[in-house]
């Protein structure tokens, strides 16, 4: 772990939200630590260095997970960190299965994904590389259960959740994924197409505090307003 991660998990740990992404990680994290139980399966979608994935494993230590990143070199650093403890494959997840260009942005690769967008860089120093294709739906038996989800891909969250419809309506997980202006739009994105979806498996949308607060679900105009005004782009999808 360099500084600057021991940083940002301090300031976690402290509950100072210098920024709005540190408040969305530490919320996460105490969602997680209610949601999730000590044999509930999981599965994290854009692993990335695998912060998430060892917070799956400290809650569900009997649970069995699943973690998906494409980027090869954080595949390969994830599957020596987890081995023996998670299950990670190398593809990038949608609602079909194939081969796609991926775009490695090699100076900030937590911006990577399929589609090119914007980037809070200067100079977005960016390789395209080809990565399979496939969706949860195809690759997660129907009857191994699935409890808890997390979707982080950089705009492609809704091609992601299309792609597990059947997952989604047998099991009802937990969903936390993200969904906003600057990243979702550049997939073409309609938040209301996105609501309604997730109504059709059974789950109902709401922000990370109302979630926590106990709070009603949104309305699909309030998910749609907060798509389009950016005041939230992290939510949580749940039966209730």
């Amino acid at each position: 772990m360099n500084l600057k991660e021991i940083i940002r998990s301090a300031l976690i740990f402290l509950h100072i939200d210098l920024t709005k992404n540190l408040e969305y990680d530490r919320l996460t994290n105490v969602i997680m630590k209610r949601v999730i139980l000590k044999r509930s399966n999981c599965i994290d979608i854009g692993c990335h260095k695998g912060e998430i994935l060892h917070s799956i494993l400290k809650y569900a230590p009997e649970g069995s997970h699943i973690a998906f990143e494409p980027i090869p070199d954080l595949y390969r650093q994830l599957v020596r960190k987890f081995d023996g403890k998670a299950t990670v494959y190398p593809y990038a997840l949608s609602d079909r299965s194939g081969e796609t260009v991926f775009q490695y942005v090699k100076n900030a690769p937590a911006y990577s994904g399929i589609n090119r967008r914007k980037y809070n860089v200067a100079h977005p120093d960016i390789e395209e590389i080809n990565v399979e294709l496939r969706t949860l739906d195809e690759l997660i038996p129907t009857e191994r259960q699935v409890d808890f989800i997390k979707i982080d891909v950089e705009g492609a969250e809704f091609g992601v959740l299309k792609g597990a419809a059947s997952l989604l309506k047998r099991w009802k997980p937990v969903v936390i994924f993200e969904c906003g202006m600057g990243a979702s739009d550049y997939y073409g994105t309609d938040p209301a197409e996105l609501y309604h979806f997730l109504e059709d498996c059974g789950l109902k949308i709401y922000t990370l505090k109302s979630f926590l607060n106990g709070a009603n679900a949104l309305s699909g105009s309030e998910f749609t307003e907060c798509y389009r005004s950016n005041c939230e782009y992290y939510f949580i999808a749940s039966r209730s």
